[in-house]
């Protein structure tokens, strides 16, 4: 709680943690304990419908301390990591270079409208774990609650992916030292980070993304200059290797007829490892309660994050298909030999092909930094999650206290705890415990979309029924509600497809059927369980919320409070419609 010019002012997440005492009254004004006698609300404090008290008890909460550039880059370490440098080589082999663009720009699609959904929705209530709570207040409880928790499982199981991939690259050197010495440094090290306060953590993202922005660009560099014949062979490549195979067959069951279902089946693989590589507005969505300015920086993070993203993964689909064939010897060799790190990356074999000896090197010393980044990044967002959900009663309460720097401390804890699950590797190969994990994540993400998709549609109508007594929306997405109906279809059918060759009998496998449609099933008992569980024998009902008597009110106005107390006054709308 912060006080200014008399007045208590209180962040949006300290009206979440409001510890009220028993009192008669329905109706408080935000005023100072010691003006008793005003009858009228000041600037910054207006009346709540809610029961907020002067003898309200605070316990630590999160802080707004993140900025614009914080945001911008935190973002972007969390969807950039080792599958867009290394494992985009499967996809390459398996569908050949004009596949995988086409993939990757076709998945672009959806993630658009999937992203402007949650724009719209997050920018206008811009508090912790804005989507799924929005899922709960808009929906019910039972989506609120299943989408919590696979939300919180995505983000979590994504930390054992980046220290097994930090394991894989530091392989490309030596084997001769045991898995358990990179996770216990890196999760040491994630554990020490994420206690500090969040402005800390957010400079340290900054930084560690723009090394992997300059990896990106670099990259996409090497590209442009080696094709041209800037490299020691003096060859002047161009888009040969777009001419050897442009599109592979793919036959994952051994069968090699007809040729049409190859093709096709070449670019459905594409396409799956594009629904696990591209991310939408979820991760800028999960720093929405820490921003300093919300409704100021939000609505730019959310175009300019998406519009730099797509370069990004274009342009690498692009420059992976110009630097290496899908047919080349290395990189048929890096897939079935499961070669660690930088070994099966398309840039490093190109490098080794061009005789270029020192690159390498470089590049996987990149590829680690990029991999310790994305992991730390998960640690946030997944303890940020725990947080929220320890808020709405979905978690135990011991989850939503936070340390005097306003970091969630209990909630880091059980998420790095995760981090065990990497111990896989110790009986495993690094490569099958990340296929593993690729496949659970990937189920994971999908069904958030779906959740995200079915929540704003639902927050859509709700908006309008009440629009002439909220603010206006500082993001409005584009065709609506037909913009989240087809990222809806999209990200729904593609939970279908991708695990479709688990299904073929002649490589039927229990294991591997399990890891790719496990969380749709866990997520389903989760619904149902809870709804004609526990949401039926507390109400007696099994209705949606009433888009009419949903309460924006509360949130709004602690929104509307912090940001005039700094100067920015273009959502102000409460402090107009109360002022006397």
């Amino acid at each position: 709680m912060e006080k200014d010019s008399g007045k208590i002012l209180y962040d949006v997440q300290e009206l979440d943690l409001l510890q009220t005492t028993s009192h008669s009254s329905s109706h408080t004004v935000l005023n100072s304990p010691s003006d008793d006698n005003s009858s009228t609300t000041s600037k910054c404090c207006w009346s709540s419908s809610e029961s907020i008290h002067s003898d309200t008890t605070l316990i630590p909460t999160t802080k707004r301390n993140l900025k614009n550039r914080h945001v911008q880059f935190i973002a972007i370490s969390g969807v950039i990591g080792t599958a867009l440098f290394v494992t985009i080589g499967k996809p390459l082999y398996k569908g050949g270079p004009v596949s995988l663009i086409l993939a990757f720009i076709l998945w672009c699609i959806p993630i658009f409208a999937i992203t402007v959904s949650t724009a719209e929705m997050v920018c206008f209530y811009p508090v912790s774990s804005p989507f799924l709570r929005l899922a709960n207040k808009c929906v019910d409880e039972s989506l609120a609650f299943m989408a919590s928790w696979n939300f919180w499982f995505l983000e979590c199981v994504q930390i054992p992916f980046e220290i097994v991939s930090v394991n894989t690259m530091i392989h490309y050197w030596t084997t001769n030292y045991s898995p358990a010495i990179p996770l216990v440094v890196q999760v040491v090290l994630y554990f020490i980070i994420s206690i500090t306060a969040v402005k800390y953590y957010g400079e340290l993202e900054f930084w560690l993304s723009s090394f992997k922005i300059i990896l990106a660009i670099g990259l996409f560099l090497f590209t442009l200059i080696t094709m041209c014949g800037g490299n020691p062979e003096r060859d002047h490549f161009g888009f040969r290797n777009y001419k050897v195979e442009p599109f592979k067959q793919y036959f994952p069951s051994g069968n090699h007829s007809p040729a049409s279902l190859g093709y096709f089946q070449g670019f459905l693989n594409c396409l799956i490892q594009a629904a696990f590589t591209i991310a939408g507005g979820e991760y800028i969505s999960m720093l929405a309660g820490e921003v300093h300015l919300p409704r100021k920086v939000l609505p730019k993070a959310f175009k300019q994050v998406f519009y730099r993203l797509t370069f990004i993964f274009i342009g690498s689909c692009l420059c992976v298909g110009i630097i290496c064939s899908p047919n080349d010897p290395d990189l048929t060799a890096a897939i079935s030999e499961s070669r660690p790190g930088a070994g099966s990356s398309p840039y490093v074999i190109a490098m080794n092909n061009l005789k270029i000896r020192i690159l390498p090197h470089i590049v996987n010393v990149a590829l680690i930094t990029a991999a310790f980044s994305a992991g730390n990044a998960y640690t946030y967002c997944s303890s940020r999650t725990l947080y929220g959900m320890a808020l709405d009663g979905y978690a135990p309460k011991i989850f939503s206290r936070c340390n005097k720097y306003g970091v969630p401390i209990y909630s880091v804890v059980i998420s790095l705890l995760w981090a065990l699950l990497s111990l896989l590797q110790l009986n495993s190969n690094s490569a099958v415990v990340l296929n593993w994990l690729v496949n659970l994540i990937t189920a994971s993400q999908l069904i958030n979309f779906s959740v995200i998709c079915i929540t704003y549609l639902f927050f859509r109508k709700s908006y309008r029924a009440q629009s002439n007594d909220l603010p206006s929306l500082p993001f409005k997405s584009w065709f609506q509600p037909y913009t989240a109906i087809f990222g809806l279809a999209c990200a729904v059918i593609m939970i279908g497809v991708q695990g479709y060759t688990t299904l073929i009998p002649s490589i039927w496998s229990v294991q591997n059927f399990l890891f790719c449609y496990l969380m749709v099933f866990l997520n389903l008992i989760f619904y149902f369980v809870h709804k004609f569980g526990w949401t039926y024998y507390k109400t007696k009902s099994l209705s949606f919320r009433n888009p009419t008597q949903i309460n924006f009110k509360n949130d709004l106005m602690v929104i509307e409070n912090h940001e005039l107390k700094y100067g920015f006054n273009k959502f102000q709308f409460f402090y107009e419609s109360n002022k006397v």
